[in-house]
């Protein structure tokens, strides 16, 4: 990095804490710091929705799939494409809950302050994970940039990430959320650039490279880019990684985040508590997640440009999270314009514009649930900030410690979307049917940390006997998939970056980097016929740790296939096995129904753990709900009243609007009910429910049909 690119680095971080000196002046109370005092428009909705939803693990995490599984890969990332239509639904919800945290709706909705309480923990234990896949991605990130990994002998991420989380302190704790809501709208202009400034320059340095510059434009760098990476990577469901990303993984994935996201703390600020009303919180949430997928798309197309650029590049051999670092290095470097500090900034942006967001949403939280729920429950406003601003650095200190500790970037995600099943049920029931009460809740709650964290962990430590147990250390059919093809640019340079790597890692003794590096690359010359091997499965299905061979592997064959020039070994482990790790407890429902998972493959194993998640959770909920006591009819006629109430954006009409609904609950509810009679509050949908929804239905598709087209040009 150049003078040029630390200017402009410093020049971003000024910036953003002067930002958060502004703002501070504007806090007079909770609902000043916590959202803003509900000002705020669409354009900021929009870019705080953006912002809050863009974190820097997502451009690392598609640089990586991408350049391990092609544009499959992006899916990583845009697995919330299909999400986002909903996204006009709930927006209206969280506007029209008037509270402050997501923690006041349980307190509200279950008639439990306790509940409020275990909300913040989970807050504080999820937001810990997700931001640490940010910290552990912005590190990835920069070490190729920085052109060094330790500084006095100290690995650079423990300076980077105390750094970055000290800037996000600064200005996050001063203003609260309108700082947040402003640093993200210029944050949101970074992560834009970030998505398209290596697509141009990507693309010019391929010409520079490999075509005639003379004759060619631009443009011609994606027939290039063709020309030099296989044809199957640019297969939108079916990658060159034995379908890392299947449809089938697609649509748990989708799933999974859609049950678990409107529990997601921040939700109740960006997704529309925040907004001054119901059409600014809609618009808001869902253009500023359409902007979001739009650039998931850039990232997608700068992973495959690297692909063609930097196939022999031995760093991303050796780890494709750098994939985003390298690439900036080596495009962007050698202009000396101050593009790599610019790149820097832009990453930095993505994580710093969600940390604040959800530093603020906690500190929220811990004020309103814990302290003056049980503390301090005469806390005047100024004390209440105190504690706010005070307890707002707790969720960006754990997050630097576990990133710090961990440094599976997507690892740590995958781990992340799953802690929010823990409330998911009790929202969602909670939304819509009168007959789900406190009881039930807690005892979802408590079945889903036992069956879902606890067991897995503690059983095979009580019954040690599992791990050797032969029916339950079975392994899935190992098939090895050979396909017969020409080589191409990027696999003869794939070849040589392997072999740079793995003696770099033999000359520094890295038996864990050598093991990574997998399989040695075909090696040819580009036009001459190669087999590209790919095994899959020989996965555990039963120990997330895998499997330990006793003795010596054998392998039998069970069958075998050839169709044009793809042919297919399947062979089955007759080896015994010992399982380590966790233990996949939910699997066993599936052992016990007769299912025989040994020919499916990851990814499917991956999708089996959807049901069990998604189906017992609401399961536990709503079978206790039936055997115990209803909670009390003038709390949920109050509740559901507010909940059918349109807000007003001036904040005095709105009360007298609520008034009147509270006086009257039965009338308001009547006039709006699906299934009159009943214990579900299914409101009849408007006219502006359905045409937004089918709109963004639409744009989904439209997002997709640009992606393959873009990914098609010059093929």
């Amino acid at each position: 990095m150049t003078w040029i690119d630390i200017s402009v680095l410093v020049l971003y971080f000024v910036v953003m804490v002067a930002i958060g000196i502004w703002s501070m002046r504007r806090v007079k109370g909770q609902e000043d710091y916590f959202m803003g005092g509900r000002g705020f428009g669409k354009l900021l909705q929009t870019f705080a929705a953006f912002g809050a939803g863009t974190g820097a693990h997502e451009p690392v995490t598609v640089g990586r799939t991408g350049w391990t599984s092609g544009l499959s890969g992006v899916w990583s990332a845009l697995m919330w494409l299909f999400v986002t239509p909903i996204y006009w639904i709930v927006a209206v919800w969280y506007r029209r809950m008037r509270h402050l945290t997501l923690g006041d709706w349980f307190v509200e909705r279950y008639n439990s302050r306790a509940l409020g309480a275990a909300y913040t923990a989970f807050a504080i234990v999820f937001y810990m994970f997700f931001l640490s896949t940010m910290f552990s991605a912005v590190a990835k990130f920069s070490v190729p940039l920085l052109g060094f990994e330790e500084l006095a002998g100290i690995d650079i991420k423990f300076y980077l990430i105390p750094l970055i989380a000290l800037i996000v302190i600064l200005y996050g704790v001063l203003g609260g959320l309108t700082a947040a809501y402003y640093t993200d709208l210029i944050q949101g202009v970074f992560i834009i650039v970030l998505s398209i400034l290596l697509i141009p320059f990507g693309l010019k340095a391929l010409v520079m490279e490999f075509g005639d510059p003379a004759t060619q434009g631009i443009m011609d760098g994606f027939a290039i880019m063709h020309e030099r990476v296989p044809s199957d990577y640019f297969s939108l469901f079916d990658g060159p990684s034995a379908g890392e990303f299947p449809m089938q993984y697609i649509v748990s994935l989708t799933l999974l985040a859609l049950v678990g996201i409107v529990v997601q703390p921040h939700f109740i600020a960006t997704g529309g508590g925040s907004a001054k009303s119901e059409d600014e919180a809609r618009i808001g949430l869902v253009v500023g997640n359409f902007l979001k997928r739009l650039c998931t798309v850039g990232w997608a197309l700068t992973a495959l440009i690297s692909l063609a650029l930097l196939a022999g590049n031995p760093e991303i051999a050796a780890d494709p999270d750098r994939v985003w670092g390298v690439a900036a290095r080596e495009i962007l470097g050698p202009l000396n314009m101050g593009l790599v500090g610019l790149m820097l900034a832009c990453l930095l942006a993505a994580m710093m514009s969600s940390a604040d967001t959800y530093m603020i949403v906690t500190s929220a939280l811990v004020t309103r649930n814990v302290f003056a729920a049980y503390i301090n429950p005469d806390a005047d406003e100024k004390t209440c900030l105190r504690v706010a601003r005070t307890t707002g650095l707790l969720i960006i200190v754990g997050a630097s410690v576990v990133a710090l500790t961990m440094a599976d970037v997507f690892g740590q995600f995958k781990l992340a979307i799953e802690l929010p099943i823990l409330f998911a049920a009790p929202f969602w029931v909670g939304m819509f049917w009168r007959r789900a009460n406190r009881r039930a809740v807690w005892a979802t709650i408590a079945f889903s940390i036992v069956f879902f964290f606890v067991i897995p962990n503690i059983l095979p430590k009580v019954m040690p006997s599992l791990r050797s147990n032969s029916d339950l250390t079975q392994s899935t059919l190992l098939v090895t998939t050979t396909t017969k093809r020409s080589a191409t640019a990027a696999d003869v340079a794939k070849h040589d970056a392997w072999v740079k790597a793995t003696e770099l890692a033999k000359e520094n003794n890295d038996e864990a980097l050598m093991e990574k590096m997998g399989d040695e690359p075909p090696l040819a010359e580009v036009g001459e016929e190669i087999e590209v091997i790919i095994k899959s499965g020989g996965k555990s299905v039963f120990w997330r740790g895998g499997l330990e061979p006793v003795g010596d592997i054998i392998l039998e064959t069970v069958g075998e296939s050839k169709e044009g020039n793809v042919s297919v070994l399947t062979q089955r482990h007759t080896t015994a096995h010992t399982g380590a790790g966790a233990f996949n407890v939910d699997f066993l429902l599936y052992h016990w129904m007769g299912f025989d998972l040994s020919q499916a493959s990851k990814a499917t194993i991956e999708s089996l753990r959807l049901p069990p998640r998604l189906f017992l959770p609401f399961m536990v909920l709503m079978l206790v709900s039936l055997v115990t006591k209803r909670d009390r009819k003038e709390v949920l006629d109050r509740y559901y009243a507010k909940m059918r109430t349109e807000v007003d954006p001036d904040p005095e009409a709105d009360k007298k609007k609520l008034e009147a609904a509270y006086a009257d609950p039965e009338k308001v509810l009547n006039s709006v009910r699906l299934f009159p009679g009943t214990d579900w509050e299914f409101a009849k949908p408007r006219p502006k429910d359905i045409i937004g929804f089918l709109i963004s239905v639409a744009v989904c598709g439209l997002i997709v049909g640009l992606m393959v087209w873009l990914a098609g040009i010059g093929g």
